[in-house]
């Protein structure tokens, strides 16, 4: 390993544990939304995928990676396609959104294949399928907000799109 790329590689680790600010249980790589990093002469290129057009936090999320690397001349592209699905919520990201008690997304995108419809949302509290929707949004416009009729906790399910 050269020492150009263990530099990189702290770099990358750097950005990749950015905290999501909407949900800052999980970090951005968690969330798909980190595409990628490249050394570019002496600039850090960073590349994003907004989960949605539009998202309100893109305008964090940069400033949050431009402050995971002091002293580093950083830009951050933000790029739309191929559009974010939460198919690149990592196995590792949705844990973390179970034991944050935000039900992860259920079903796939569809990408050329058969849809699969969530018949219910697990709860993350207590696992049970007995569960409702109360509102199509929750506390961001990428949750919707449900209860369970087992345990009667409220809570968040992450939307699959």
């Amino acid at each position: 390993m050269t020492t150009a790329h263990a530099v990189g590689l702290e770099i990358r680790a750097a950005v990749a544990a950015v905290p999501d600010p909407e949900i800052p249980t999980v970090t951005i790589e968690d969330l798909g939304i980190l595409r990628d990093v490249e050394l570019v002469g002496d600039r850090v290129v960073v590349t994003i995928t907004p989960t949605y057009s539009g998202c309100p936090a893109m305008d964090a999320i940069r400033t949050d990676i431009r402050r995971a690397l002091p002293g580093h001349d950083v830009e951050v592209r933000t790029v739309l396609a191929p559009a974010w699905t939460t198919d690149w919520i990592t196995e590792a990201g949705q844990e973390k959104l179970r034991r944050a008690r935000i039900a992860p997304p259920s079903g796939g995108a569809p990408h050329g294949r058969t849809l699969t419809l969530a018949i219910s949302v697990r709860c993350p509290n207590c696992g049970s399928p007995d569960t409702r929707e109360l509102s199509r949004f929750g506390s961001t416009a990428c949750k919707s907000l449900w209860s369970c009729r087992a345990c009667g906790d409220p809570f968040d399910h992450f939307k699959a799109i």
